[in-house]
């Protein structure tokens, strides 16, 4: 990023075979990054963040999903400042054609439910789930806001067409019903591929194929909706939200790891990012002047962290084409 970020610093402690498995590597046993990079607090407190991404002006924008809100960061300042609220449960944002942002709507969640992230939640408001689009004055309309489940996560194409995952709530039906759409170019939205479990975060590869967080393993998603595994499992947790480098190494959040885990474009576990202490981690994206920070989001205690240094640049963020 070319200079310290402006926070209190912590110490950072597949082949094709019928089962790929991704086991947890211990650091001795990393072979990717020589020098682990280090890792600093950014936000220091936030309701369950999200869907973190990086904007051209060298800021951080991020969701909260309790909030319902899209939060920017000034990484020069450290100071925060609110984008958006669009209500309900702001999953994912990516930067639009209009210098506003499109976000995943997934309808709003029941935090109640979960005793230890509930404490400081606003109260459950749902709205209809669905895409909106933030303009650059901060008004929020629907795109698209019929039949949806849940959106989660979302990515573009350097065309501007953009996929995102649909999955169903929490907890998860027994009968597979996620969903990943497509919207085209002349603004049309449809249904790609389906019958997922739990599919969650997607990202483009530098192949133009799609990398799917799905249930506890990765899938590899082909545009006419074709898929494959990458990694059937990635031991006893869920991953969650994901980015790329520009070798299309996968930086997965492995939820229950509390831990980003890369893995080569084969399901090879080449490199594990602890975040220390207890947690969840949710989302991580690229950015900084070089694309060399790891910008990660912990849904619990709810912070954003930053892996500074990191040995590959990652990809370069696409605007989403408003239909």
């Amino acid at each position: 990023m070319g200079r310290r970020l402006p926070c209190g610093s912590l110490a950072t402690t597949g082949t094709s075979a019928q089962l790929k498995l991704g086991n947890a590597l211990a650091r001795s046993e990393i072979r990717f990054s020589t020098v682990p990079p280090s890792a600093e607090v950014v936000v220091p407190q936030v309701n369950f963040p999200e869907g973190p991404v990086w904007c051209d002006d060298g800021t951080l924008v991020f969701t909260s999903v309790p909030n319902g809100a899209l939060y920017r960061l000034d990484i020069g300042s450290g100071a925060t400042s609110t984008v958006a609220v669009v209500g309900g449960g702001a999953n994912s944002a990516a930067p639009a054609s209009d210098g506003g942002f499109v976000v995943t709507q997934n309808g709003g969640i029941d935090f109640s439910n979960l005793p230890a992230v509930n404490a400081s939640m606003p109260p459950y408001a749902p709205i209809t789930p669905g895409i909106q689009h933030v303009a650059p004055d901060g008004a929020v309309r629907y795109l698209f806001d019929d039949g949806f489940l849940a959106p989660n996560d979302l990515t573009a194409t350097p065309d501007g067409t953009f996929y995102f995952t649909d999955p169903p709530h929490h907890p998860p039906p027994a009968e597979p019903k996620g969903r990943v759409h497509v919207v085209d170019a002349d603004g049309s939205c449809r249904v790609i591929a389906d019958g997922f479990l739990y599919c969650n975060g997607i990202a483009l590869e530098p192949s133009g194929t799609l990398v799917v967080v799905e249930a506890r393993g990765l899938l590899r998603l082909a545009p006419d909706g074709t898929r494959e595994w990458i990694v059937e499992r990635l031991g006893d947790n869920a991953g969650d939200g994901l980015a790329l480098d520009v070798d299309g190494r996968i930086y997965a959040c492995c939820t229950g790891d509390h831990a980003v885990r890369v893995f080569e474009p084969d399901g090879t576990e080449v490199d594990r990012f602890q975040l220390p202490g207890d947690g969840l981690v949710t989302n991580c994206c690229f950015g900084g002047h070089d694309l060399r920070t790891l910008f990660v989001t912990e849904g619990m205690p709810g912070r954003v962290v930053a892996f500074e240094g990191m040995p590959t640049p990652g990809l370069p963020v696409h605007r989403v084409a408003l239909p």
